[in-house]
């Protein structure tokens, strides 16, 4: 099937390939040699970046080791609804900075095509890049910030939509799909790969979270415009630029009231931990209709050491039942990392998990993490990871009526 040939960065960042070097990936600390059968082309819309401080890695003949220079590697970062399967492997320098919070996926040269390890679990065009930041996105916040005038939510959202470039935040200015409402500054955890906080220890987070908590009238003013307006309309709290939604119930409750007295139309959504019942337990009964839970583990201690968080896995067990029982749409949002959650112990909670909750769907999600910082910071293991493609093949012959995709297919 040819050579899958390794690629490597010059200290300027441009890439080249390395003949007669086969191309090596990485499953946790494992360093393993990248086959045709497990890679995809580049996907449209990935982007190829290299990573500083990161000597690259090839196979030659018997040994896997670093190219000579030293070459930096180099990795793809996928369009939403990829899946890796492999890391880039490389070996970290002395002194190596910190790595941004992006999702590094293994890249090599195939008969002439750059590949990636990676799966597509979903296609939806509604995430298609060329599908926003248009020419025409400025004129269209003035549009809606007329019709909503001194509404903080919006000049939140056009702020995040133009300085973050937040898909979200934007449909709600192109009046279309899915929309984030932002409603809480404050968070019940403290997670390693927090995209909005991170202590300065760690790694710069990729933008700022937002600084008020909006009223209800703020809430439902934006919420009904949407659900009224945009076609296949979903509203959604906890957005990246927040904390936890759930610890402003009370706001979202009454959000939730006030719009569904209005408008029967649409989805109503939360993004959320799932941490805090009570909060849950109120946003359910004031007319949510789907719920997403962010998660890594389903084993206490791994879960933990990521989250740090303030509540027990055990809470967000029960604020799936309650949810479930209440009729709401249940996803889990899974956090992958190659080599973490498809180590055998893991893998076998999941089972459980997803028998005793009997959620409706599992979004798959690249963890934007430094592999090395996470790694260190995660329970170890000595098994040997049994690989993500058989991971995900098994929890579909498993359970055979739980959707794995990266989007929310709501039923009817």
């Amino acid at each position: 099937m040819g050579l899958v040939t390794a690629l490597y960065a010059d200290p300027n960042g441009n890439i080249f390939d390395a003949p007669g070097y086969q191309a090596v990936g990485r499953s946790g600390s494992a360093t393993v040699r990248l086959s045709p059968a497990e890679m995809i082309p580049l996907p449209e819309g990935a982007e190829l970046m290299f990573l500083p401080g990161r000597t690259a890695l090839a196979a030659r003949k018997d040994k896997i080791e670093p190219l000579a220079g030293p070459l930096l590697a180099v990795a793809a970062m996928l369009p939403v609804g990829y899946t890796r399967t492999h890391l880039p492997a490389f070996r970290r320098q002395e002194g190596a900075p910190p790595l941004p919070l992006f999702g590094y996926t293994a890249v090599a040269l195939y008969k002439d095509e750059m590949y990636v390890a990676a799966i597509q679990s979903a296609a939806n065009d509604k995430w298609d890049p060329a599908r926003y930041n248009t020419a025409d996105l400025s004129r269209r916040i003035a549009r809606v910030k007329k019709d909503l005038p001194n509404n903080r939510l919006v000049d939140h959202l056009a702020h995040c939509s133009l300085k973050w470039h937040c898909c979200t935040a934007q449909n709600l200015f192109y009046r279309r799909w899915e929309a984030g409402i932002p409603v809480s500054p404050a968070c019940n955890a403290n997670c390693l790969g927090c995209i909005s906080l991170q202590s300065a220890e760690c790694c710069p987070a990729p933008q700022s979270r937002i600084a008020f908590q909006p009223t209800a009238e703020e809430v439902a003013e934006v919420g009904t415009y949407h659900l009224t307006g945009a076609p296949d309309a979903i509203i959604s709290f906890g957005q990246g630029c927040e904390g936890e939604p759930s610890l402003a119930a009370g706001v979202i409750a009454a959000a939730v009231r006030r719009i569904r007295a209005q408008t029967g139309r649409g989805i109503i959504n939360i993004n959320t931990n799932a941490g805090y019942t009570d909060g849950i337990a109120q946003i359910v009964d004031a007319g949510l209709n789907s719920m997403r839970v962010s998660i890594i583990s389903a084993r206490p201690d791994a879960y933990q050491a990521y989250y740090r968080a303030g509540y027990r896995l055990d809470d967000v067990k029960a604020s799936i039942r309650y949810a479930k029982a209440k009729g709401v749409y249940v996803s889990l949002n899974m956090l992958l990392f190659p080599g973490f959650n498809d180590r055998p112990e893991e893998a076998a909670a999941w089972y459980d998990f997803l028998a005793e909750t009997g959620v409706d769907m599992v979004q798959l999600r690249n963890l934007n993490f430094d592999p090395d910082l996470f790694l260190a910071a995660m329970p170890p293991s000595s098994a040997e990871p049994i690989g993500v493609r058989p991971f995900l093949a098994e929890l579909a012959r498993r359970f055979p009526r739980l959707r794995l995709g990266s989007f929310t297919v709501y039923p009817g």
